[in-house]
């Protein structure tokens, strides 16, 4: 599909994780209902968005060794955030188990502590795995972190949009159709 020249969505994430999706080390995402969001549930509202880095709840003890150094703490987000890419969500896959991720591990930054906190909270809501082809922009755009970007919110609408033209995928496409189908056979493969 492809991006659009210019977005002015986006979605926070921690950014140790954008960085592993930049990286291509990662190209998962796990999202469930019961966030703030308009409807009280979480939606794929935009296909296309860019990614926006937070730093504030990140969870140093929820994050694999691996990945250690690039974590910083803050004690509150930063006045200005980079944004570096953007992404296309190509797979929403509905969990019905923690064993759907079991043998997924290679995939991602988390720890196990983790998915089992994704899983259990708010438990009578879905879990739900997005498979997400990550972009690098060309040119990173910083942008004033102002109070309408603030609070527990997924989506994030930008003051300006942001060029994405030119953007360099973070792994090749056979590398990601390989990995994407590697997630979905997987998932598909565990009991439910």
């Amino acid at each position: 599909m492809g991006l659009p020249d210019q977005v002015n969505i986006a979605l926070k994430e921690w950014h140790v994780v954008t960085r592993a999706l930049g990286s291509g080390r990662q190209t998962i995402l796990l999202r469930k209902g019961g966030i703030q969001e308009t409807s009280g549930e979480f939606e794929v509202e935009h296909r296309q968005f860019l990614l926006f880095p937070t730093f504030l709840h990140q969870n140093l003890k929820m994050l694999n060794p691996e990945v250690h150094a690039q974590f910083q703490e803050h004690a509150a987000e930063p006045a200005t955030i980079s944004i570096e890419l953007a992404a296309e969500v190509t797979d929403i896959i509905q969990l019905a188990s923690r064993a759907q991720l079991q043998d997924l591990d290679a995939e991602h930054v988390w720890t196990r502590a983790l998915i089992d906190k994704r899983f259990d909270y708010k438990p009578q809501k879905p879990l739900y795995l997005l498979v997400l082809r990550a972009y690098r922009l060309n040119q990173p755009a910083s942008i004033q972190n102002t109070h309408a970007y603030a609070g527990c919110t997924s989506w994030v609408p930008l003051e300006a949009p942001i060029d994405c033209r030119d953007a360099t995928p973070a792994i090749g496409q056979d590398r990601f159709e390989q990995r994407r189908r590697h997630i979905r056979e997987t998932i598909a493969a565990a009991p439910a």
